[in-house]
């Protein structure tokens, strides 16, 4: 049934592979499962609800992701796009969380409506191949960057804005032993590498007394303070709302076209260096928008956390499915999860100073380094292929943003086709694109 289904031995791979595939890429997104709630409760939201509402949407997401494409990628609440609902549009405009839910559910309704038409995929497609690749790469530093970050081995600093973190401190150290644990796993080509190295520092942080042991079952939440508890502004009263649509909706279609590409790339899913179901995959990112909104919860989209189910080998949407699966048990499973998910404040007296995952750190950093063989791929001798792809690496982690990544590969191109007369040389919607990003830096300055 499930060679039927997945075409596993047509896509070179097994049901063990899978199943492995799909508990590491889930390990290292199951983070979002207690970061989500501690975000959106700032709003006034109920935690336990929103907590229910993020494992039901990225089940059914994640499921539909499985069925309707046969890819292994997993889809949850945006990290970032969730700070912006939360800090910019409930606390900073004011907006109650039930509108705001609304604005997620129109964003997501436009989203499926574009996908169903077919031009978020065309975009996707219109990618030069340079921008495809550098997309890869930028996404494997930013991911590596995050990684370093929640290790606690690089750390912000005022002055060179960050720096070597305190290397003495016991998360960092658990953090760099669960790197070579990686490593030395992956240089003698042992199958789930990854995930034993998230299950080896697991043990490491319970001994060490960096996580806490607070039990293995416990009965889910109830969603109803979330359910269906959204409702639609009256934007054409409030102009000033209608940007915030397109914020959601501009976030969202650029994050899932870059980690769908990079994904795309590392499990060989590209034909002609197009994904020949980038429609469907889309359209299940619109879905799980809309979805997450309804059940209580913002933006869905893809995860690029799936790249470390797809580095232990995971090429079917079986990956996903076991990804899915895995999000509905850890509703019956928190205080287990919590475990891999929690993080360590390494300075309680400072409240500014991040909490440290040195549980899910090393398998971003490793994830973000396979990541970077696409480099390979850019055609480094054409400057007007060469700058678009180092901006769009470059831009990624530093902005802390893939859609911003994006956006100056998109400018730069068009630009540096225009200006040497080879504008044709492009998709007509890269120049599109290329004013679209201009207009929106200039209309949310």
């Amino acid at each position: 049934m499930l060679e039927k289904l997945f075409r596993l031995k047509e896509s070179g791979t097994s049901v063990r592979r899978e199943i492995v595939a799909g508990c590491t890429t889930f390990m290292t997104l199951s983070y979002i499962i207690f970061v989500q709630p501690a975000l959106l409760s700032m709003t006034g939201m109920n935690s336990g609800a929103v907590m229910v509402a993020t494992c039901l949407s990225s089940a059914g997401a994640t499921f539909l992701m499985a069925f309707m494409t046969n890819y292994p990628v997993a889809l949850a609440p945006g990290m970032g796009i969730n700070a912006y609902f939360v800090f910019s549009v409930c606390l900073g405009l004011s907006v109650p969380w039930e509108e705001a839910l609304g604005i997620v559910f129109i964003s997501g309704m436009l989203f499926v409506i574009l996908s169903f038409v077919g031009l978020r995929a065309a975009v996707m497609n219109a990618l030069p191949s340079s921008l495809h690749n550098a997309i890869a790469v930028g996404i494997g530093v930013f991911i590596a960057f995050i990684g370093l970050q929640m290790s606690g081995i690089i750390e912000s600093h005022p002055a060179t804005f960050v720096t070597l973190g305190n290397i003495h401190s016991k998360p960092v150290i658990i953090a760099i032993f669960g790197i070579f644990i990686i490593l030395t796993l992956m240089a003698h080509r042992v199958k789930g590498a990854i995930l034993m190295g998230i299950l080896a520092t697991t043990v490491l942080s319970l001994l060490f007394g960096i996580a806490k042991f607070n039990g293995v079952v416990s009965a889910p939440p109830s969603i109803s303070p979330t359910f269906f508890k959204l409702s639609f502004p009256d934007i054409f009263s409030r102009v000033e709302l209608i940007p915030i649509i397109f914020v959601f909706f501009s976030v969202d279609m650029f994050d899932s076209i870059g980690t769908l590409t990079a994904t795309g790339h590392e499990a060989d899913l590209l034909e002609d260096g197009k994904l020949s179901k980038g429609r469907q995959a889309l359209l299940t990112d619109a879905i799980g928008s809309v979805g997450g909104a309804c059940l209580g919860t913002s933006t869905v989209t893809c995860y690029i956390e799936s790249a470390s189910g797809i580095a232990e080998g995971g090429r079917t949407g079986l990956t996903s499915l076991v990804t899915g699966l895995l999000m509905l048990l850890a509703l019956f499973f928190t205080p287990l999860i919590q475990i891999v998910g929690s993080g360590y404040d390494i300075n309680p007296i400072d409240p500014t100073n991040p909490l440290l995952y040195p549980i899910i750190g090393p398998a971003l950093i490793v994830v973000g380094g396979l990541l970077l063989k696409d480099l390979v791929n850019i055609n480094w001798n054409d400057f007007t292929e060469a700058i678009p792809a180092a901006l769009t690496v470059f831009m990624m982690p530093l902005s802390f943003s893939i859609t911003d990544g994006i956006a100056f590969g998109f400018i730069s191109i068009s630009f540096l086709k225009i200006v040497t007369g080879r504008h044709k040389e492009v998709n007509p919607l890269v120049h599109y694109f290329a004013v679209f990003f201009i207009a929106r830096y200039i209309g949310f300055a």
